[in-house]
């Protein structure tokens, strides 16, 4: 008899998914202790006393293991950027939310974000990386991640407050550059804001304010001597 009720919400699949999901934490702890050379199939079973046959059964590899601890990252940082990022409230006030939820949720689960970016995939890193289809990038929880800051860089164009002759695309992607750098800071080198002589009031989280502030100014439209200076192409 043929059902229509999606698998994850029957009982079988809602065990499958408890099952992949402590796989997947563990595999996280492991990574954080012993970094990515650590992190192995059977080093992954005698974490959490399972056979190596038994997870096998849900990843074929350990390159699809990290995959799906990428995949499990981007899909928390695009629930929290959901919850902070209310539809209700001003575009400048969601767009710098946007802005400081990555960083904080990176700065939050340093390990889980490390795993994230890790190159497990890359053979050759001398060899730069294929280029991705686009459609099929859109299809991962990176992918639909990186497509929160391309929408709101189009939102903020429509609405006239950014910059109409920047590329989407390329903008959102200078965005990330930058939030990705500060979260790296944040992470490795601790009250990073105190290696610099100052009244030393700002904390970190006051810093990363003022930078999601300094991103969304970058944005805003300039005068036309000005834009004709900067624009990209």
């Amino acid at each position: 008899m043929q059902t229509d009720i999606p698998v994850e919400k029957t009982p079988a699949g809602r065990r499958r998914k408890r099952v992949r999901d402590s796989i997947i934490a563990a595999a996280e702890k492991v990574f954080a202790r012993e970094g990515e050379s650590g992190l192995s199939i059977r080093r992954l079973a005698e974490e959490i006393d399972y056979s190596p046959s038994a997870i096998y059964k849900y990843f074929e590899s350990k390159e699809e293991l990290i995959d799906q601890l990428k995949e499990a990252f981007f899909e928390r940082l695009m629930d929290r950027v959901d919850t902070s990022s209310n539809a209700d409230r001003p575009f400048e006030d969601r767009a710098r939310a946007c802005l400081i939820t990555y960083v904080e949720t990176a700065t939050n689960r340093p390990y889980h974000y490390a795993a994230a970016f890790s190159s497990i995939e890359q053979k050759d890193e001398c060899t730069p990386a294929a280029p991705k289809n686009w459609d099929e990038f859109m299809t991962t929880n990176k992918g639909k991640a990186f497509s929160v800051l391309v929408n709101m860089v189009e939102e903020g164009q429509a609405l006239g407050m950014f910059d109409r002759a920047l590329e989407p695309v390329h903008a959102a992607k200078s965005l990330w550059a930058s939030l990705h750098g500060l979260a790296q800071l944040v992470i490795h080198v601790p009250h990073f804001e105190r290696l610099i002589p100052d009244d030393g009031s700002a904390t970190t989280t006051d810093f990363i304010t003022f930078h999601a502030n300094l991103l969304i100014r970058g944005l805003q439209a300039q005068p036309a001597s000005v834009a004709k200076d900067i624009k990209t192409g």
